[in-house]
């Protein structure tokens, strides 16, 4: 069995013992787990220097990470199922199904929010499976202890790459992701020689501009506060600083050199021990196993996929399902040497082709397959529901997931497959807020967007489980699809949407469609020279359609979505005083309200209806919120619990609007 201990830190009641309903109270384990691996073995092949790692006198490669679980204390009590919750950067939430409150930095508390997957049944998991987020004493990120690769084996000294773009000048920047704020930040990977006169910075104005190579003498690696250079620096330093909104690679080889993609094989053993191990926690207590993870985790997942990962040691499955969410067609650093699980900029190795689940062509590379096919070839194949926001398709990719790139229509859908796009949410669940400034300090040209689809997602789950458990299929696929006519370009998007006074719209010149990315030499799979150069022509970029107010139709809609005081996008320019005037903000959308009034319309010369003449009170207005969530209880993609949560969620956002 791969994971050869469990070692507990502690074991306690969780949230102070509090009883969730005819469940009862739940426990809480943290733990480091040790895991133990053939490098060998067949299921293990596809994990890029896993054979170059250390080993033990065992010849097995050893290596640790954090797990924490949470579960039923009777355990007859339990749905007798487990939902492996990736940690997003180490953090252990519930944000997304129990309707919690995200946290601005990362908390060892883990707010139960509503209660739901407890009230439910599960036991929930969160292997640590990042190696480069910082964890403290009693920590508050879930990581990992990753197997090194000694320098004596790395035989090809390929730099890594580390993209900044900062929204105010700055002297000095940390060597570390830079694109959520404190909640993303790794820790910062030093360069193993500060001096090394191959390090390049370069600079451009767009993802795809042409780079100019910063003098080597015109920058240096430092240490913060300090200015000053030496060993294990963590900060790079740039004579004249860094100006907002231009684009900075910075190429140079790091100090360690970990086996980043032994994080997917802790998620897929410690899933498989739970399940299946006698000396597990959950022993006894778990029939079925369902992965889930959101944006960076749901890259992850499909890294996972790809990678024909699902099949353990023994050959049985590690999940019967996988729940993947806001990762649109991408996947991520996650196992090439020197990855940043972290990261997240466009272009970047995460935007390789294969895009859809089934093989098919690139015609732009002529290169040949599909997400699926690995998995498909090992077996183990579980059941699989993608979700998307409308942010995925407006940042260019989400539509290529489903897109046949050799005809231009549908791709087929496998069997096993559902997929559902968010219509007029953006990438997080949005806030009862008229805001142009997110809570981690990104600033947009509109407000951000208020779409909070939680309820639509936690009713995925339960489909999810019903189709591994039951056999009951999930309700129908819905996207932004060629042959129901739901879909458009982004072109032809922000030409309908450029009737709406005091919305700012991206720069068509800086939609930046995604091009393929050449990586140029390899040695070996997963071992990639950089920078990458982007090759000649683009993919299609693909929207959804939009109805006469400018809201989505090709997706599923929330009911404040069907029943709008406002028009909600998937885009939202940067604000001009962040520097890139016209770029996306790639993870946020806009909201902006409906005139409330006759006068207000015409003040403006707003073409869409006002409030007051399209609903006659507050209280109709709820009544044609219930009856759109009723209708979509009815369809399945609601749980009934849910109805008085939508009139809520619709009740918040008409009340600030309306006022």
């Amino acid at each position: 069995m791969p994971v050869r201990k469990l070692e507990i830190l502690s074991r306690r009641p969780y949230a102070d013992g509090r009883a969730f309903g005819r469940v009862g109270p739940y426990e809480r384990i943290d733990a480091i787990a040790h895991y133990e691996i053939e490098p060998g073995a067949a299921c293990n092949a596809a994990i890029n220097d896993l054979d170059r790692a250390v080993r033990g006198v065992d010849g097995l490669v050893h290596f640790s990470g954090d797990l924490t679980l949470l579960q039923p204390m009777d355990p007859d009590a339990g749905n007798r199922a487990l939902l492996v919750a990736l940690p997003n950067r180490g953090r252990r939430v519930l944000t997304y199904l129990n309707m919690a409150v995200p946290p601005l930095t990362p908390e060892v508390r883990i707010d139960p929010g509503d209660g739901f997957l407890f009230e439910e049944g599960w036991c929930i998991a969160w292997p640590g499976w990042q190696w480069d987020v910082p964890r403290e004493k009693e920590p508050a990120r879930a990581g990992l202890n990753a197997p090194q690769v000694p320098v004596s084996a790395r035989h090809f000294p390929a730099p890594m790459q580390l993209r900044l773009q900062v929204s105010r000048h700055r002297q000095s920047v940390a060597l570390t992701d830079q694109h959520v704020g404190d909640v993303g930040r790794h820790r910062p990977i030093p360069p193993r020689d500060p001096e090394d006169p191959k390090s390049q910075l370069l600079v451009r104005d767009t993802a795809y501009g042409n780079a100019k190579v910063i003098p080597r003498e015109s920058w240096k690696f430092v240490h913060a506060g300090t200015g000053i250079a030496g060993p294990l620096p963590d900060h790079v330093w740039l004579e004249g600083g860094f100006e907002p909104g231009r684009i900075y690679d910075l190429l140079y080889i790091p100090h360690e050199c970990p086996v980043a993609g032994a994080g997917l094989l802790a998620i897929r053993d410690a899933a498989h021990w739970l399940h299946t191990g006698d000396d597990a926690p959950t022993a006894g207590a778990i029939d079925h196993v369902i992965g889930e993870g959101v944006s960076q985790c749901g890259r992850l997942w499909r890294t996972f996929l790809h990678l024909g990962l699902n099949a353990a040691e023994d050959g049985t499955p590690a999940f019967d399902g996988i729940l993947c969410n806001i990762a649109g067609a991408r996947r991520g650093e996650f196992n090439h040497r020197y990855a940043q699980p972290s990261v997240q900029p466009t272009p970047s190795i995460g935007h390789l082709f294969p895009f859809a689940d089934g093989v098919q062509t690139d015609p732009l590379t002529d290169e040949h397959g599909g997400l699926l096919t690995r998995q498909d070839e090992a077996g183990s194949m579980p059941k699989i529901i993608f979700t998307d926001s409308a942010a995925e398709y407006w940042r260019g990719d989400a539509a290529l997931a489903h897109t046949n790139l050799e005809s231009g229509g549908d791709a087929p859908m496998p069997p096993n497959v559902r997929r559902y796009q968010f219509a007029g949410a953006q990438h997080s669940a949005g806030r009862p807020a008229l805001a142009n400034e997110s809570v981690h300090g990104t600033r947009g040209a509109n407000p951000m967007n208020m779409v909070d689809y939680r309820p639509l997602y936690r009713a995925c789950l339960v489909n999810l489980l019903a189709w591994v458990r039951d056999g009951k299929a999930p309700p129908p696929s819905v996207y932004p699809r060629s042959d129901h006519h739901t879909r458009v370009t982004r072109e032809d998007a922000l030409k309908q949407l450029s009737a709406i006074p005091g919305l700012a719209l991206p720069d068509e010149a800086r939609l930046n469609a995604l091009r393929p990315l050449g990586l140029g030499e390899h040695a070996g799979e997963g071992i990639i020279r950089l920078p990458a150069e982007a090759g000649e022509g683009v993919y299609p970029a693909y929207v959804s359609a939009l109805d006469v107010d400018g809201n989505e139709t090709g997706g599923l809609a929330m009911p404040d979505v069907t029943v709008a005081v406002a028009t909600h996008t998937g885009f939202n320019p940067r604000h001009p005083e962040t520097g890139g005037d016209g770029q996306l903000l790639e993870y946020f959308g806009s909201s902006i309200p409906f005139p409330r009034d006759p006068a207000e319309r015409d003040a403006s010369g707003d073409p869409r209806p006002a409030i007051t003449e399209r609903y006659e009170s507050r209280e109709a207005y709820l009544a044609l919120v219930r009856a759109a969530a009723e209708r979509l209880v009815s369809q399945g993609y609601l749980l009934p619990r849910d109805v008085g949560l939508c009139q809520e969620i619709a009740a918040r956002r008409y009340d600030l609007i309306v006022g």
